[in-house]
Order: structure tokens, then C-alpha cells, then sequence
């Protein structure tokens, strides 16, 4: 296990202190036992904390909640990609590049920005849960399954993600315990709104999850016949 016991908590998608999605950052070893990591993440108690794992030129980055580990997660990303800069372990003109469980992730810095380039999910339709109204209080439109198995939900109107009310321990009895809800955007500033639950993995709703845009880039791309090629994140930092 690595003798470096330095734990970080990082806001990140904010610019303003307590504001965001908080992710826990630990630099490790790949002596460290999983059981371990996640005990630590349960301690923090934080929607995911990343572990870091120095190889090579590169870092392979493991990902857990509270309950169980994950396969990717964009927040801890950023979290962890800021720590790898502050702490020198790669310069600011150099790209970090991360081995996931859920793919490989490519991070550069640009001026006060770190630019993230994520791997698409692909994703199929399926039916509708004949309660699924029960679970959330609204009707969807159409439902998809995607890689990692992500249910995504879309409703017809904006005001039907943002009226959601999740009955979470309906939603796990159900099979919906790891869902996206989206619908088309009414604002010209942005192509589609979401939320995001989680009861499945210990989080009931995630303010702002990266990972679920792996399947909604691609999906509202095709939905709004609109082109991607890359899906990239810039953030500021």
C-alpha cells in the first residue's frame, strides 16, 4: 500500500467554493487493496472518489462510490487531472492520459481550462417500465439502454425533468436505480437538460455526473441530427 496518506476533496464543473459535484482524489499504488479504496470512499462519503495509479508515462484511475466501484466517472476525472498538475506530476504543456475501467481518457490543459476527451457509448431502445410513472411522476416518451448500464429516459418536456419527484426505493425494486432523465432543452443556450440517479451505487441523485454524457452526447446528437466526432469537455479551473 503506498506510505502516501494524503486524501483531497476537489469541487469540480464549479468556479465557486461548495458549489458543484465534489470528488475525493488519493495518489496510490497498485499495491492498494480495492477493499481499501473503497473503505476510504465510504469514509468520504462523496458521490466517487478516484484513485490514482501512477504507470509509466501515464495513470490508470479506479472510481468508487460510497457502495461500489464504477467503471468511469467525469467529475472525479477532473478532480484527479487537477491534483496531477497541482502537484507537479505532470507540467502543464503535457497531456495526462488515464486507463478507466469504462475507457481511455485523454486530458490537457488549455490556458486556465482542462480539456477532457471521453469515450462514446453506444446505446439501444428498449421498452418502457409499464410503472415507470410510479417511480418518477412522468410519463417518458422513449427509454435506451447504454453501455455500463446506464437506463436513459426521455421526456417530452423540460418541465418533466425538472418536476421529477424519484421514489428511490421504488425506483431500485423496479430496476431503475442507475437512470438518466433528459428532454430537449426550451433554452437556444443548451441542446437538452438531464438528472441523474443513482440509488443502485449509493447515490440517489448526482449533481452533475460527466460520464452520463458518454450516452447523451451521442444520443441528442442523433436525435437533433447533429455531428460528433469527439466529445470533449472544457472546464475551468
Amino acid at each position: 500500500m503506498t506510505d502516501n496518506k494524503t486524501i483531497y476533496q476537489i469541487d469540480a464543473f464549479t468556479d465557486e467554493p461548495f458549489k458543484g459535484n465534489p470528488a475525493g482524489v488519493m495518489v496510490v499504488d497498485e499495491r492498494t487493496p480495492a477493499e481499501w479504496m473503497q473503505h476510504i470512499a465510504m469514509e468520504m462519503n462523496l458521490s466517487e472518489t478516484a484513485f490514482i495509479i501512477p504507470k509509466g508515462s501515464g495513470f490508470a484511475i479506479r472510481y468508487f462510490t460510497p457502495a461500489k466501484e464504477v467503471p468511469l466517472c467525469g467529475h472525479a476525472t477532473l478532480a484527479g487531472s487537477y491534483i496531477i498538475y497541482e502537484l507537479g506530476l505532470k507540467k502543464a504543456h503535457e497531456t495526462i492520459a488515464f486507463s478507466a475501467a469504462g475507457g481511455e481518457l485523454t486530458i490537457r490543459k488549455d490556458k486556465e481550462w482542462i480539456v477532457m476527451d471521453f469515450p462514446q457509448y453506444s446505446f439501444q431502445k428498449i421498452e418502457i417500465p409499464r410503472d415507470f410513472k410510479e417511480c418518477l411522476g412522468f410519463e417518458p416518451v422513449e427509454m435506451y439502454e447504454s453501455q455500463h448500464n446506464w437506463k436513459i429516459a426521455v421526456a417530452g418536456r423540460q418541465a418533466d425533468i425538472a418536476n421529477a419527484l424519484p421514489d428511490f426505493g421504488i425506483m431500485k425494486k423496479k430496476g431503475l436505480g442507475h437512470l438518466i432523465i433528459t428532454a430537449e432543452s426550451d433554452s437556444k443556450q443548451a441542446d437538452f437538460v438531464v438528472r441523474c440517479f443513482a440509488p443502485d451505487l449509493g447515490i440517489d441523485e448526482d449533481p452533475v455526473t460527466g460520464s452520463a454524457h458518454c450516452a447523451l452526447t451521442p444520443l441528442w446528437c442523433r436525435k437533433l441530427e447533429k455531428a460528433v466526432t469527439i466529445f470533449e469537455a472544457r472546464l475551468k479551473i
